[in-house]
């Protein structure tokens, strides 16, 4: 039976076992200084979140002085990860609750799809009032929009590939699990997590990439004619774009850069080779992933001092939920009489909701706009469709060959996974103004080369995607498909590309609703006076967003919705059911 490996022996051992007492010492020092720079870190930021409201109000500018860089950076950083936090909570619970109940999966898997369709726009002009309202005279209600904009920004695609993890569960760890009669929370922690770790780091990482994408428009809120400018290094290129200061464009360029490696080397390299540990194989890898920082923490013990103090927690929840019942255990048997008229009854329901939502979506819109605008506005959908069908095909062409090569070979993997994470995790609209300038000074159609802003957000949705699949193939089939003697060509056909298919599906799903999205700041790029805006939904419904014109956000929205939910409905969802068919490793 297969099964989780750690291929890394215990780090820092002489190879008998044995750590010097020195090295020990000096990981333990180093940890306590880093967890002391990190409680020093928050105390310093979080007194500022919910600082009052001063009596000019919520400011619409932030300084573009380089001083302030390093400060707006830890802003941008704490917004980032507190909805990295709530992502991850809405990614077990949302994905869970999919992957178990196929009643529940006909409502909450499309419901995700129009869900990852809704540009952040559609979410801050819905939301920004209920957020002021919630933390009145307080900062804190525009820091609550900001941070759950960037969360609509990186919880859709971690659901989406922790969902599939789990309808993808290899079928004898499932009877393992039965066999042992695990509790469902027992199963959670022992195998559903585990099983889909690898997929959910990569996409973690895709993640706080696009966050950092939409920082601009999550940071310099402009909403029904307002403005609200945070704190951070967002809002700090939006703002020295306005001035069209270009060395102030260039200083946070540097910072962006230096905060990327900064987390890359801290936390996503130590948590890749970390993860290793959760590979389905039945032999160890002949060349782990190795982190300096992953090692000094098993050094300094962290680990298991942690281990101690969260055991009583573990076994209380273990407690309380066994009610729940336990894997495979005995469920109650409905006639199929009952059955099918719960059934009837709840696609009923279901009708019934979903015919009111039409007929309310119809009252808002159609009578404001008159038809002649809704064409308009569908015409403007297949002008995005077509940019966003274009981006990804090129993309999967490009990017599938090279994560597969990237994921497959460790001495590769050292080299340009850090490469492949900077470029994602990059916000690639803090070079619009450079790219505005060019497209003025070569003459450039903004319709086309809105396909090129869109692709450098979201391209890597596709690419750590890959490189997830292809790190997940269990060694003893590479390893046989080297006895074999392959030819190259043969051993893709055979094995990398039906391996890695499924991991494709799913970053295909999420790239073009990555795409949807990132339309609505790609078709439209501004440097100082100059403002170039191509045909499309996403200049529609940013233009629409910024005057507060409510009828015709909405008519974008839906619009982007159906198109979205069409196109995974016709083409995303048959491929992800032939790959969970045919090309699972079971």
């Amino acid at each position: 039976m297969t099964s989780f490996t750690d291929p890394m022996r215990k780090p820092g051992s002489d190879g008998h076992g044995r750590t010097s007492k020195s090295a020990r010492l000096a990981s333990t020092i180093v940890v306590a200084i880093g967890v002391l720079a990190l409680f020093g870190a928050l105390g310093y930021l979080l007194p500022a979140l919910g600082a009052p409201i001063g009596p000019a109000g919520i400011p619409s500018h932030v300084s573009t002085d380089p001083a302030n860089l390093p400060y707006y950076a830890l802003r941008s950083v704490l917004r980032m990860f507190i909805a990295l936090l709530f992502s991850l909570v809405f990614t077990f619970i949302y994905g869970l609750a999919a992957a178990r109940s196929k009643r529940a999966a006909t409502i909450l898997v499309p419901l995700l799809d129009i869900l990852q369709s809704v540009p952040i726009l559609g979410f801050l002009s819905a939301t920004i009032s209920i957020w002021l309202v919630l933390f009145p005279g307080s900062v804190l209600g525009v820091e609550a929009a900001s941070i759950f904009a960037i969360f609509t920004s990186q919880a859709w695609n971690m659901a989406f590939s922790f969902y599939h993890s789990l309808i993808s569960e290899p079928k004898e760890l499932e009877e393992a699990a039965r066999s042992l009669r695990l509790t469902r929370w027992q199963r959670f922690w022992k195998l559903d997590v585990p099983s889909s770790m690898i997929p959910l780091l990569w996409n973690c990482m895709m993640s706080v990439g696009g966050g950092w994408f939409f920082l601009t428009a999550s940071e310099m809120i402009s909403v029904n004619n307002r403005t609200f400018a945070l704190p951070g290094i967002g809002s700090y290129v939006a703002e020295a774009s306005a001035e069209q200061n270009l060395g102030r464009i260039g200083w946070a360029i540097l910072a962006m850069v230096a905060v990327v490696l900064l987390i890359d080397f801290l936390l996503w390299k130590p948590l890749t080779a970390w993860a290793e540990k959760f590979r389905i194989t039945q032999s160890e890898s002949s060349q782990p992933k190795r982190s300096a920082v992953l090692t000094i923490l098993r050094l300094s013990g962290i680990n298991d001092l942690l281990a101690r103090l969260g055991r009583p927690a573990a076994a209380f929840l273990d407690r309380i939920t066994r009610p729940l019942g336990v894997t495979g255990g005995r469920t109650r048997t409905v006639s199929p009489s009952r059955r099918a008229w719960s059934n009837g009854l709840y696609m009923t329901a279901l009708a019934a909701l979903c015919t009111w939502g039409l007929v309310e979506l119809y009252r808002l819109v159609v009578p404001a706009l008159g038809p002649g605008e809704v064409v308009h506005v569908f015409w403007l959908g297949l002008l995005t469709l077509l940019r966003v069908t274009l981006l990804l095909a090129v993309s999967s062409m490009v990017w599938v060959p090279v994560g597969a090569l990237i994921g497959m070979n460790p001495k590769l993997s050292r080299v340009l996974q850090p490469l492949v994470q900077v470029l994602a995790s990059f916000p690639a609209n803090f070079i619009f103004p450079f790219a505005t300038m060019l497209f003025l000074a070569w003459h450039i159609d903004i319709n086309w080369g809105s396909i090129l802003l869109m692709a450098l957000g979201t391209q890597w949705y596709i690419v750590f995607n890959v490189i997830a699949g292809a790190s997940a193939i269990p060694d003893d089939l590479r390893e046989m498909s080297r006895s074999l003697r392959q030819p190259a060509w043969q051993r893709w056909r055979t094995l990398i590309l039906p391996a890695v298919f499924s991991s494709w599906c799913t970053g295909g799903v999420t790239a073009a609703g990555g795409a949807w999205n990132a339309s609505i700041v790609s078709e439209v790029v501004s440097y100082g006076r100059h403002a170039l805006t191509a045909q499309g939904l996403g200049s529609y419904i940013a233009e629409a967003t910024a005057t507060g014109a409510t009828a015709r956000i909405i008519a974008g929205v839906a619009v982007m919705s159906l198109f979205v939910v069409a196109v995974n409905r016709i083409f995303w969802y048959p491929l992800q059911n032939l790959a969970q068919r045919r090309f699972a490793i079971a």
